[in-house]
């Protein structure tokens, strides 16, 4: 039986007189605020007189249209296309309500293309789409590139994600970023070298454990592989992710050998035993006695929302350094600290691709805000921090160019 959501009525059409209850229940401000969506279409330049409408369109922009048509290049001058990002799903995997479909996820899109707009000054388009299958996906979003400087996959189920961004980055010269997968693994690798420097540790030195194999398990798993970690296993739903399994997928066939250098076999518990990092994007609870098991002096990223999978009550007991996913607790491992200023970078410098070197770049540049101001309780810039942007994107723009994916 779906569950009843209390929201304003909507006996007036201009809003006036409107309750401050429904059916008896307290006005929710959070449908206020979406009330009519979260964004528009602004235009930047005037339309005022017959002189400014021949400029803004016929017969002026015709001039403009010929020009890009004998050099394509031209189109990232002449059009916002340098400027702004598809922000794509299928309404499968929508934050943790699961597959709600393409309507119910366009809150959740608007969201991302304001925080695009407010954290990175990048504009963003929200497009839900009603098709499943990967190569519809992909062909369609293939199709709308050219509007496009670059594309954010978001809220799209696992195993297809992956497939869906590797088949697109195939068919388009520009920036293809699935931010549940990325973004949370640039982000997630930057707390931990704060956290290893704030313990006078290397990323070397460190064993850690992933609870979860999905888009943001398999992502964080790579990024710290990529980044020198000692050791990572990853944990599904029937245990560690290892080489002798023979239920895998090929993703998880592929993470298991990158991954668990250790050989470690049997349950999540088993892998936790002595474990100095231990990383949860699965949802779920972690039991008090398996936290106790981990090395002194452990760090504990529990990102699951709203429930952490370890609550940072339990947490703080044993670990040197807790991170959440959750605003109201210090440390939160947030996307938005890494989507703007990757997408910002990009764009600048018309990159074809965001590239390993372009995220690991990222979060190297994020730890490094804080890094003179380095605490348990901040190893991590808030998502206010107006130094996060800016460092992120120049980062990310001179790794393009260093690796060869800049066009500018």
């Amino acid at each position: 039986m779906a569950a009843e959501i209390a929201h304003p009525r909507s006996d007036s059409s201009n809003g006036e007189g409107a309750e401050d209850v429904t059916d008896g229940e307290p006005f929710d401000p959070a449908f206020a605020l979406h009330r009519g969506g979260k964004m528009a279409v602004q235009a930047t330049v005037p339309v005022r007189d017959r002189d400014d409408l021949s400029l803004a369109y016929t017969p002026g922009v015709a001039k403009v249209c010929s020009a890009i048509a004998e050099q394509p290049e031209l189109v990232h001058d002449y059009t916002w296309k340098s400027q702004v990002v598809a922000v794509v799903t299928d309404g499968s995997a929508v934050l943790g309500l699961g597959d709600i479909g393409p309507e119910a996820s366009l809150p959740v899109m608007e969201g991302k293309a304001i925080l695009f707009k407010q954290f990175g000054g990048v504009d963003a388009v929200p497009i839900a789409l009603d098709c499943r299958e990967v190569d519809e996906i992909v062909e369609t979003v293939a199709r709308l590139a050219p509007s496009f400087g670059g594309v954010n996959l978001e809220d799209i189920s696992a195993p297809r994600c992956f497939e869906i961004e590797r088949k697109l980055q195939e068919r388009v010269d520009i920036p293809i970023f699935h931010d549940d997968q990325h973004g949370t693994a640039v982000v997630t690798l930057a707390a931990l070298r704060n956290a290893a420097k704030l313990t006078d540790r290397s990323l070397g030195s460190l064993r850690a454990v992933i609870s979860g194999a999905g888009a943001a398990g398999v992502a964080i798993a790579r990024i710290l592989v990529e980044a020198g970690i000692g050791d990572v296993a990853v944990c599904d739903r029937k245990g560690i992710v290892s080489q002798d399994r023979e239920d895998l997928t090929d993703v998880k066939r592929e993470l298991a050998g990158f991954t668990n250098k250790g050989g470690l076999t049997g349950s999540l518990e088993t892998a936790m035993a002595g474990a100095d990092v231990f990383i949860g994007v699965s949802g779920g609870t972690v039991a008090p006695e398996a936290v106790a098991t981990m090395a002194p002096g452990a760090f504990i990223f529990a990102m699951a929302n709203p429930n952490p999978e370890i609550h940072p009550d339990v947490a703080h007991q044993h670990a040197a350094v807790v991170a959440t996913g959750r605003s109201d607790f210090p440390n939160q491992i947030n996307n938005v600290l890494a989507f703007p200023g990757i997408f910002a970078g990009a764009l600048q410098v018309r990159a074809s691709r965001i590239t390993e070197g372009m995220k690991l770049a990222a979060a190297e540049a994020l730890a490094a805000v804080v890094a003179d101001e380095l605490s348990a309780d901040k190893v991590i810039p808030s998502p206010f921090d107006e130094r996060v942007a800016p460092a992120v994107s120049a980062a990310v723009a001179a790794a393009a160019r260093a690796e060869g994916v800049a066009r500018r």
